[in-house]
């Protein structure tokens, strides 16, 4: 079935992998890889199955019975500490009626979770404890009933560093095969910490984008653009600032806007790191975040910790965005994580949360707050330019105009199949590997014809 000769996939057709491989070429996407309502199916049901995805953090939940509910592609899930101090994310639905259990976005359950409806109880690890007028189901065959077992457990969980992932699908691939050497950014963010340790702190900021959420996936290896969307916002900010009385102390909100109308050149050397599996990141020489002025006490804090040398090697990794396959994206130095979150083809929950380092001074969470609420807040600066793009983005791909949306920016053939490389700052080879990794997670567990 040929994609410019047939309809019938967008009226329900049946899809086939051969049809997900069509929409992919080596340096354009179908448009409707980002509209159609079919495919964004397809990417719950496959996609965010056959992933590691990103469920929450571990100090989300510190004691035993503390409890997040989040959701992972279109399923609702709950992650909860154990009283063995592990961590379990179930799926967030009673057996009996399918009435979602855990009702807050967090809190204590106790030793069990109770249905809201009927009173049926679970066990933590989500097995059946108890049923009100059990004998009702006597010689009813219930045992043999999906019922019996409790809320289900996702597929696979695993805890790296204390940032929970989760399968949904009980086989696939192996989250150290999955992730590879990109799990390298994460060790940096912790490892900045004086005690090699993170809790989320400062709150989380959610706003609601009308748009794809692969459009904000790849912007944030798009280095592109900053100079060109952000020179009304963060280029008025760097203006102002120049137009101050000499000897003026320079604020903080300054140093943090005006990487992001650096010259093309700047970005280009900074340089892009494209790992497998659609993972990598911008900032690989220089970044946004090389610059800032350092926090008294920190450094000293660090080399108690780990040692000149060391120190200087965990600091000097100065990673602008790295993107984790499929839907978040951390910052590092400024200790940050994006999560997109996809509601439907044209809807994205953006949630933007920031770390704490523990051990390290109170005034690095402080600008970590900051970057945060200037660029990703729904009153931000910045973040609105991107927004405005992704929207107008959204709308104008529904034109009958062209078909296919460009990633051509400095490609060459030798680099299919390639991983593990680094290249220039404003390839777009990080944005096209990302799309043969979702080639590769959709079609994993479909049907060829």
């Amino acid at each position: 079935m040929s994609l410019s000769s047939a309809t019938g996939l967008a009226t329900g057709g049946r899809w086939s992998a051969q049809d997900v491989r069509d929409m992919v070429r080596d340096r354009e996407v179908h448009k409707r890889t980002y509209t159609d309502p079919d495919v964004f199916a397809l990417e719950m049901e496959h996609l965010f199955a056959n992933c590691w995805v990103y469920v929450g953090h571990a100090s989300q939940v510190p004691k035993a019975g503390d409890f997040y509910t989040t959701t992972v592609g279109d399923q609702p899930v709950v992650m909860v500490r154990q009283a063995d101090g592990s961590i379990s994310v179930l799926h967030n639905r009673c057996p009996h009626k399918g009435v979602r259990v855990a009702g807050d976005i967090c809190g204590n359950t106790g030793k069990f979770f109770r249905c809201p409806y009927h009173a049926w109880t679970f066990r933590t690890d989500g097995s059946l404890l108890s049923i009100p007028l059990k004998k009702g189901y006597d010689e009813t065959g219930f045992e043999s009933c999906e019922g019996s077992q409790g809320m289900a457990r996702v597929g696979a969980v695993q805890v790296y560093r204390e940032f929970v992932f989760c399968r949904l699908n009980p086989q696939g691939e192996r989250f150290e095969d999955f992730f590879g050497d990109s799990l390298s950014t994460l060790d940096n963010m912790v490892d900045r910490s004086p005690e090699g340790r993170l809790e989320v702190a400062g709150g989380v900021l959610r706003y609601m984008h009308r748009c794809n959420w692969k459009m904000l996936v790849d912007n944030q290896t798009d280095t592109c653009h900053p100079m060109v969307a952000h020179e009304s916002s963060a280029g008025t900010a760097v203006k102002v600032w120049q137009a101050a009385p000499a000897g003026t102390p320079k604020p903080m909100a300054v140093e943090l806007f005006a990487p992001f109308v650096s010259p093309y050149e700047f970005f280009e050397k900074m340089g892009i790191r494209i790992w497998r599996n659609g993972h990598g990141h911008t900032g690989v020489a220089d970044s946004i975040h090389a610059a800032y002025s350092p926090i008294p006490g920190y450094h000293e804090a660090m080399v108690k910790a780990y040692g000149e040398e060391r120190t200087v090697q965990i600091l000097s990794e100065v990673r602008h965005n790295t993107v984790y396959w499929p839907n978040i994206m951390v910052k590092g130095p400024i200790q940050t994580l994006r999560l997109f979150k996809p509601i439907a083809a044209d809807r994205t929950l953006v949630e933007s949360w920031t770390f704490r380092l523990v051990g390290a001074p109170d005034q690095l969470l402080e600008r970590t707050c900051m970057y945060n609420r200037l660029i990703n807040a729904p009153t931000s600066v910045v973040g609105h330019d991107d927004l405005e793009m992704y929207e107008r983005a959204q709308e104008g791909l529904m034109s009958r105009g062209r078909d296919w949306v460009n990633l051509a920016r400095l490609y060459r053939d030798e680099e299919r199949g390639l991983t593990d490389q680094v290249t220039n700052g404003t390839n777009e080879w990080q944005m096209r590997n990302q799309f043969q990794a979702w080639v590769k997670y959709i079609t994993a567990s479909m049907k060829e014809a």
